[in-house]
């Protein structure tokens, strides 16, 4: 299912001029028009999905090995030093366009690119309260 008022619908399904770098029956990857490095890129799913929570597991996996297959690529393009794969879901997280999608963002030595957050601490309350939540 495609929603109309969606960009990146329109960005995935060619409706909107894209630099494409990769298509196939499922996917576009784009270059991000706000990139935050050269070559920063996005993975969209020609279907409309919100974020991570919606997706259909085939499609998640194919996503994940489609991430690999062009960092592996983009990386001999552009000759960086690495990559940061990113996927935000929701506005806490980050999430500004509400079409699941995954940056692909190249790394160079001593570039400037700030992706990040204070580290903090698992204190064993913390720690001992997930791992009880989560065999429940």
């Amino acid at each position: 299912m495609r929603d109309e008022n969606c960009i990146f619908c329109k960005l995935a399904n060619g409706e909107i001029p894209t630099a494409t770098l990769y298509e196939d029956e499922d996917f576009r990857v784009i270059l991000d028009a706000s990139p935050a490095a050269k070559g920063h890129a996005l993975i969209l799913p020609k279907e409309h999905y919100a974020n991570l929570y919606e997706l259909d597991d085939a499609i998640a996996a194919k996503a994940l090995v489609l991430a690999k297959k062009m960092i592996t690529k983009m990386t001999d393009v552009l000759g960086c030093d690495g990559y940061n794969i990113v996927q935000n879901n929701g506005v806490a997280a980050g999430q500004t366009v509400f079409h699941f999608h995954i940056h692909l963002i190249p790394r160079f030595k001593d570039d400037h690119v700030v992706l990040g957050w204070e580290m903090g601490e698992l204190t064993e309350e913390d720690k001992e309260d997930i791992l009880s939540k989560i065999k429940e």
